[in-house]
């Protein structure tokens, strides 16, 4: 508690002090003081209640009553690991289980989806016997460095490419190799991984696995056109690798349509692995890979026994299910697709009144709006985003970008994010919009508005 006491500045110095740079701040240059979250809502240090649209790990929002009463309850009763017999593991499996289709059906626990999507890793080099993975341009996979190797996002600022890396473009239908006039791009897209995967075949390489987020988030909040996941899994099968569908950012029930993103892409198709962090635990460190029969024997075969000392813990489990359980009572996954259609319709609004809102995308609340800067080009509006941001923040909502550009402001707020906030986002951003618009017209440049650096 003491350290709530201490002013702004105080716990802002000893952050500089015993943190690394390298570990950043929202809002740098003014970060706000966090002392409490509910719903929806963050409140900092002088009682000021902001909108948080953009912390998609507390899934149904900050400090769920059912969330946190599941964490005391069962701490006060066992806390221990999984090789010890009890049903809270079982009972949550059983649970994660129903969601799935059927042929996911072997769970392992976690602590974090950085861990679990090197576990999928992992698990894909065993089944396989290959090495080699198939990423997207642009993707963030976790920060473990099995996981920086296969992250562009990531490793273009660091070492660079890995021999056994091999990236095919991204399936953005706004501003990608095929657009949205192309007659399928699905097709389109899923040769372009063929032909990466041929590529590296031509240079005695094997494919281990694709691995992908089901809706590309760090890229710029990408929905891949229906049908890309299914002619993929064909060229990746067929070069003996399996499908891992990273659903991290993007799973239980925020896309609205289905529970998982990949269902999106139609009933036909099922991954290989999945692998689950984040909102799993509405804040709680737990995380999950699912996947088949066959790939777990694989893994089981070689005689090296999976063991997590947190993983799969009692309260991590009573606090998954409980998350399942809010879920269900509180009708989110609905609830996602009524409000997020919702907000997709004042912000396309906003779309035909500014013009440097370029395209509105996403399914349920995974939103994002890609600004630019003419419509010709497409060019992202990477200095305009940063000062809208900020000035968001200034009216207490806060919101965060993604893409390449950093020019694509992204929605993935608490799943209980309601029909009002939308209405008070969008109206507000109209108003710092419009207000932007008219200080360029009134000085015919943009060096009147006095533009910061980019946050993430």
């Amino acid at each position: 508690m003491a350290a709530e006491l201490r002013g702004k500045d105080e716990t802002l110095a000893l952050r500089r002090q015993l943190l690394s740079a390298s570990c950043r701040l929202f809002f740098p240059e003014d970060p706000i003081k966090m002392v409490r979250g509910q719903g929806q809502y963050m409140y900092d240090d002088q009682g000021t209640e902001y909108l948080d649209c953009i912390n998609n790990v507390a899934h149904v929002g900050h400090c769920h009553p059912l969330v946190v009463q599941a964490a005391h309850e069962q701490n006060q009763a066992l806390n221990t690991n999984s090789r010890f017999l009890h049903d809270s593991i079982v009972d949550y499996a059983q649970r994660l289980d129903n969601t799935l289709p059927e042929q996911l059906c072997v769970f392992y626990f976690l602590n974090s989806g950085s861990e679990a999507n090197d576990l999928a890793l992992r698990l894909a080099r065993c089944y396989t016997g290959h090495w080699d993975v198939v990423v997207l341009d642009h993707a963030y996979h976790g920060h473990l460095s099995s996981l920086i190797d296969i992250s562009p996002y990531k490793f273009r600022d660091l070492d660079g490419q890995k021999d056994w890396v091999h990236v095919a473009p991204l399936p953005d239908t706004y501003r990608g190799l095929f657009r949205e006039d192309h007659p399928n791009p699905a097709v389109a897209y899923a040769s372009e991984v063929q032909r990466v995967i041929h590529s590296a075949q031509e240079r005695g390489r094997k494919i281990a696995a694709f691995f992908v987020e089901s809706l590309p988030s760090v890229a710029g909040q990408i929905v891949p056109p229906a049908g890309y996941f299914q002619e993929v899994a064909k060229h990746v099968r067929a070069a003996g690798g399996l499908f891992i569908a990273d659903e991290i950012q993007v799973g239980f029930g925020r896309v609205g349509r289905s529970f998982w993103a990949f269902q999106l892409q139609g009933a036909d198709f099922t991954p290989d692995i999945v692998t689950m962090g984040k909102s799993i635990g509405n804040g709680h460190p737990v995380a999950c890979v699912a996947t088949t029969q066959a790939v777990a024997r694989a893994f089981e075969a070689t005689g090296v026994e999976y063991f997590n000392t947190f993983g799969g813990n009692p309260v991590s489990c009573a606090v998954g299910l409980a998350v399942l359980t809010v879920l269900e009572k509180e009708q989110l996954q609905a609830h996602a697709t009524c409000v997020g259609s919702f907000l997709m319709e004042l912000l396309a609004q906003q779309k035909a009144k500014h013009p440097i809102i370029g395209n509105v995308r996403g399914v349920g609340l995974f939103i994002g709006v890609d600004l630019i800067k003419d419509e010709a080009t497409r060019a992202p509006a990477t200095e305009e985003t940063a000062y809208l941001l900020s000035r968001m923040r200034g009216h207490h909502i806060l919101l965060s970008s993604d893409g390449p550009g950093r020019n694509v402001l992204k929605f993935k707020p608490p799943m209980c994010f309601s029909m009002d906030n939308a209405r008070h986002v969008v109206t507000t951003l109209d108003a710092i919009l419009t207000d932007m618009e008219a200080k360029v017209r009134s000085c015919k440049t943009l060096c009147c508005l006095p533009f910061s650096s980019p946050t993430r």
